[in-house]
C-alpha cells in the first residue's frame, strides 16, 4: 500500500491535551469485532499511522484483536508542532498522564481495558500510563522501549542528525508526516538536549501491575539489553524476548516472530 492508501482510511480526533487543542490522527483495524481485546499502537520517535505500514493489520488478524493506530501530536497529519516549540524533558510523562487519557475520552474508550503495543518512544510512554494509570490496561507489550539515556542512545540519535541534514531523509519522512521538520526536529533536539541525559522512568516500573512482555533485538543501536532487563527488576511480572539477528524496530527485522510472541501472551492474558 502507498502512503496515501494508507492515510486515507485515517480520522482526525479533536481532544484538549497539553494546554491547547489538537486534532489526533487514527484509524480503526477491525472496528466490528467488537467483542474482540483491544490493540493500541504507540508509535516511536519518527513514526506516525503511515509509517507502521499493514503490519498493526497483520498483529490484529493473528491475534484476532481490534486494533487502533494514532499519531502523537507533532507527526504524520495530526496537528504539527509550532517550529519554535522545544519539547520538555517530560514530554513521554506528558503524554500518558494527559494526551493519551484525552485521546482515549474523545474515542470514548474510557471504559475498554486494552493492550498497548508501544515502540520505542511509545514503549516508554506505555510503561508510564500503565504505572499511572495501573487499573486501566489488561497488559503492555513494549518493544525497544527506553529507561534511561545510554550513550548508545544518544549516538545512535547523533547519527540521525547528520542524515538528516545531509541526505535525501527529509524527502523520505515526508511520506508519512505532513510537517517532517515538526517530527524530526521535536524528537531529535531533546533527545540531544544535555539536561535529558538525566532522564529515566525507572522509579515508576515498580507501579506497574499488568503483565508486561518486552521485546527487544540484540543489535539494538539504540539501547542495550539493559532497558528491558531493568523492566524486569523492577516489574517481575515481565516476561523478556531476546530477538537474534535484530536491530531497533523488531516489528520489521522479525515480525512473524513478533506476532507469535504477541499472539502467546495476549492469548495467555484472556
Amino acid at each position: 500500500m502507498t502512503p496515501s492508501t494508507l492515510t486515507a482510511r485515517t480520522s482526525h480526533a479533536r481532544i484538549r491535551a497539553l494546554g491547547r487543542d489538537l486534532d489526533i490522527e487514527y484509524r480503526w483495524i477491525s472496528p466490528e469485532k467488537t467483542a474482540a481485546p483491544l490493540i493500541i499502537f504507540l508509535h516511536e520517535g519518527l513514526g506516525s499511522v503511515s509509517m507502521w505500514k499493514g503490519w498493526p493489520d497483520q498483529a490484529c488478524a493473528a491475534t484476532g484483536c481490534r486494533g487502533l493506530v494514532f499519531s502523537r501530536y507533532g507527526y504524520g497529519t495530526s496537528t504539527p508542532r509550532p517550529r519554535d516549540e522545544r519539547w520538555p524533558v517530560t514530554f513521554m510523562h506528558a503524554q500518558a498522564e494527559e494526551a493519551l487519557p484525552a485521546l482515549f475520552r474523545a474515542l470514548d474508550l474510557e471504559d475498554e481495558k486494552p493492550v498497548l503495543f508501544g515502540h520505542s518512544d511509545g514503549g516508554s510512554i506505555a510503561l508510564l500510563y500503565a504505572a499511572m494509570h495501573p487499573d486501566a490496561v489488561r497488559g503492555i507489550i513494549v518493544a525497544a522501549p527506553h529507561i534511561f539515556v545510554e550513550d548508545m542512545s544518544i549516538s545512535s540519535i547523533e547519527n540521525a542528525r547528520r542524515a538528516y541534514l545531509q541526505t535525501d531523509l527529509p524527502a523520505k519522512l515526508k511520506r508519512y508526516h505532513q510537517d517532517p521538520d515538526s517530527a524530526f526536529w521535536g524528537w531529535n533536539d531533546i533527545w540531544l538536549d544535555p539536561a535529558f541525559r538525566a532522564w529515566s522512568i525507572e522509579t515508576y516500573l515498580s507501579d506497574i501491575r499488568c503483565p508486561v512482555l518486552a521485546i527487544q533485538g540484540e543489535d539494538d543501536e539504540y539501547g542495550s539489553l539493559e532497558q528491558i532487563r531493568g523492566i524486569q527488576r523492577r516489574a517481575p511480572q515481565t516476561r523478556l524476548c531476546i530477538i537474534p539477528d535484530c536491530r531497533h524496530s523488531s516489528y520489521i527485522d522479525q515480525p512473524g516472530q513478533v506476532i507469535a510472541i504477541m499472539e502467546d501472551f495476549i492469548k495467555n492474558l484472556n
